[in-house]
């Protein structure tokens, strides 16, 4: 009896939010939890990215940055008046490229992950080392 692969069901000309889901779980201390009825993903107790439906999921981002946004790829991004005085910007999976999302969801991830699990994150080489004191040394008699 031949066997089946297991194939997993892309949506044509775009990411699927099991794809969204991989890339947040994928980031250190994420945990997914319902936000509104819908996964929410957070890191420190604090909510960096939701899905909002099969099409579209909203990330915190800065002001300043999804103005840019919001100019430079207006068929990919989008602020509804409810997220209007938020530092949110939501995304719409049909059009966003996988490079592009993973960058949003780990700098939305920096800005709510707290300092020690930020912390934890340094490699040991970049920690500055400390002065080892040597002692005198001693002299001998003769």
């Amino acid at each position: 009896m031949a066997t089946r692969k297991k194939t997993v069901a892309k949506r044509k000309g775009g990411l699927t939010v099991d794809d969204v889901r991989e890339m947040a779980l994928a980031l250190p201390s994420t945990e997914e939890r319902p936000s509104y009825g819908t996964p929410g993903f957070r890191v420190s107790d604090k909510l960096f990215a939701r899905v909002l439906d099969d099409d579209s999921i909203v990330i915190k981002v800065d002001f300043d940055h999804r103005e840019a946004l919001l100019d430079s790829k207006p068929d990919m991004f989008q602020v509804t008046p409810h997220y209007q005085d938020w530092p949110m910007v939501i995304v719409r999976l049909r059009t966003v490229n996988r490079r592009l999302l993973q960058a949003l969801l780990k700098e939305a991830w920096r800005r709510c992950a707290s300092a020690k699990v930020l912390k934890a994150l340094e490699p040991a080489a970049a920690a500055p080392k400390r002065a080892v004191k040597k002692a005198p040394a001693r002299r001998r008699s003769v």
